[in-house]
């Protein structure tokens, strides 16, 4: 048993004390313990099977446990700016080596013990108490009254900015990082220095300046140079297939995002692997492989998640999830990850939902019938994506168009959808849907038709919702053979298109499809198909529409009684959700109903 002096830390075995600048900070058992052999064996590596019998001695566990283990430790030692004292050596075990600290760390280490007083009151003690507590606010505003007493390591600038995009402020994290490359590069640290710049990229790209982005990026690239095994890389290259993605390259995107994955993997560096992982995921569900992309992207959510990462990386994770369910329309899907990123968000000091979450949770509550909130929820995410994530806003207005429309607002419902195509999105279904209320069916046809001309991402993503919708609108303006055309390819790739809601919509397409060929019976099955589907994952509204369609087709068969109770049910909904336009649909057919009824009792 011993005490262990390295940089600002000292670990104490026979009190299991380890404190930073003097300041106990708290520590899992394991994380101490794995701790403590590395220290007492600083003159070599551990492999993982001495670490794993040393750790759980007659427990058989698996090597995913030490990973966990080690991935705490890390971000222990990140708190002194000491993480890179922690090596993974891929395929063996781990080391701890203290004798080629970079000069920073040595500085720090030297200055203390050169007898400089510790002063419990110091604000970078403060500012790294605050940031392993996760309250943001308070570390981003010690960190800045450390830094005008010149307090601060080179690593400090990177938790300060940490914690302010923590707080929705990335904007002001720019100028801290572009500090750290600086710094990093005059103590020699290229590498080291390769990690801010990459965040750099980040930022700007989520700000919606490529350009800027890109020469981040490549200024991250010189830094690295032919460390090609390094964590460094495996980030660069998931920032590269981030930026291919953007420029519409998916197939170049989704081999880089598999190169992040392999050096994560093979580094057993949880953060780079589940990045990689979940934009492969991301991209294989671009270019049509479904359920592999579904499997990558919910592995590396759980990856990532077990493994402590910081709040920016866990919002990356379950952003990634849930833009691709949106996109799919996999609503069952996106509601459960949803709510577990709220959770998640709340357990990481992040009480103010980023923009992308409340983005997300609007679109799914509007699914889910809930306008009101949705609406409002929507709202305050406009508000918040102006400072986090710009180039989101007009699929914000997109998702703000759809609600109007659900609720029958249809000129604030057509004001949003030019406002989201004047932000540089595609309003898409959802627009068409709207010129369909409107009785421009040819206008809907023709918009959807260029919607399916692109390949980026959104378009990729989309293409499965905006082909269902456009079969649907081909039956009703006459294009018979289109329509036919569109729902073969649907159907014929059911592993491509699973989800229920696309199979509703498809569903509804095929109807319309029978009602323009006077096939009303085979008409009639394919309804119910769709009100099952729409059922299925909680979605009352188009299950309303679906059943309003239903009750017409029941009408012009002489079922009065089946049209009477799928009036009823559709009327219910649209009475609980407050949708005028689901109401006054209602009430035509309802009248439509009764004249017939009266008809057919005057006839007898």
């Amino acid at each position: 048993m011993g005490i262990y002096c390295f940089g600002d830390f000292e670990l104490n075995e026979d009190s299991r004390a380890l404190r930073l600048v003097g300041r106990e900070i708290e520590v899992q058992p394991l994380v101490f313990d794995f701790l403590a052999i590395l220290l007492r064996h600083q003159d070599r590596a551990m492999s993982k099977d001495e670490l794993l019998e040393t750790l759980w001695p007659g427990v058989t566990v698996t090597e995913a446990s030490l990973q966990r283990v080690a991935s705490l430790a890390r971000g222990i030692l990140r708190q002194g700016g000491m993480e890179t004292a922690l090596r993974n050596l891929p395929r063996f075990g781990y080391r701890i080596c203290l004798d080629q600290l970079p000069a920073s760390e040595n500085r720090a280490a030297q200055a203390d013990a050169g007898g400089k007083p510790w002063n419990p009151g110091l604000p970078i003690l403060t500012a790294r108490a605050a940031v392993a507590g996760r309250k943001w606010q308070e570390a981003a505003a010690s960190f800045a009254k450390a830094d005008a007493a010149d307090e601060l390591l080179t690593a400090d600038l990177e938790e300060w900015a940490l914690a302010l995009e923590c707080m929705g402020r990335p904007a002001e994290a720019i100028p801290l990082l572009a500090r750290a490359v600086t710094a990093y590069g005059v103590a020699g640290e290229r590498l080291r220095a390769a990690s801010p710049a990459i965040t750099l990229a980040r930022i700007h790209l989520e700000r919606g300046e490529l350009a800027v982005a890109k020469g981040w990026h490549k200024r991250a690239a010189q830094l690295i140079d032919s460390a090609t095994d390094s964590r460094e890389h495996g980030l660069w290259c998931w920032m590269g297939a981030r930026i291919m993605g953007t420029e519409a390259e998916p197939e170049q995107a989704l081999a880089l995002a598999e190169q992040a994955f392999a050096v994560g993997r093979d580094l057993e560096d949880p953060v780079v692997e589940s990045l990689g992982l979940i934009y492969r995921g991301f991209f294989k569900l671009c270019l049509g492989e479904t359920k592999s992309g579904q499997e990558d992207q919910d592995f590396a959510a759980a990856l990532g998640l077990s493994s402590d990462v910081d709040p920016v990386v866990g919002g990356i994770l379950y952003c990634n999830i849930l833009w691709a369910c949106r996109n799919f329309g996999d609503w069952a899907r996106a509601n459960q990850w949803t709510l577990g990123y709220e959770d998640w968000c709340r357990g990481h000091g992040l009480e103010d939902l980023s923009g992308s979450c409340r983005l997300h949770r609007a679109e799914v509550l509007g699914v889910h019938g809930t306008l009101k909130e949705a609406e409002a929820l929507v709202r305050a995410a406009l508000d918040q994506l102006a400072l986090d994530a710009p180039w989101a806003t007009g699929d914000a207005l997109r998702v703000l168009g759809d609600i109007h429309l659900a609720a029958g607002d249809l000129v604030e419902a057509e004001t949003a959808y030019r406002a989201s195509h004047a932000a540089g999105w595609d309003p898409q279904p959802g627009l068409a849907l709207l010129q369909l209320e409107q009785g421009q069916a040819e206008a809907a046809f023709s918009a959807l038709e260029r919607s399916l001309v692109g390949n980026g991402w959104p378009t990729l993503q989309r293409r499965g919702m905006v082909l269902a919708t456009l079969a649907k609108v081909a039956a009703r303006t006459n294009r018979r053979g289109r329509a036919k055309e569109v729902i073969a390819e649907l159907e014929t790739q059911p592993q491509r298109w699973p989800m229920a809601s696309i199979r509703a919509l498809t569903a509804e397409a095929k109807a319309e499809l029978f009602i323009q060929e006077e096939r009303l019976a085979e008409a009639v099955r394919e309804l119910q198909t769709a009100c099952s589907r729409w059922n299925e994952i909680g979605s009352p509204i188009n299950a309303a529409d679906a059943r309003l369609s239903l009750a017409a087709l029941l009408i012009r068969l002489g079922d009065h009684t089946g049209a009477e109770l799928e009036l009823g049910t559709a009327l219910a909904v649209a009475n609980r959700v407050d949708s005028s336009r689901l109401m006054r649909r209602g009430e035509e057919l309802k009248g439509l109903l009764a004249g017939t009824q009266k008809a057919a009792v005057g006839s007898v």
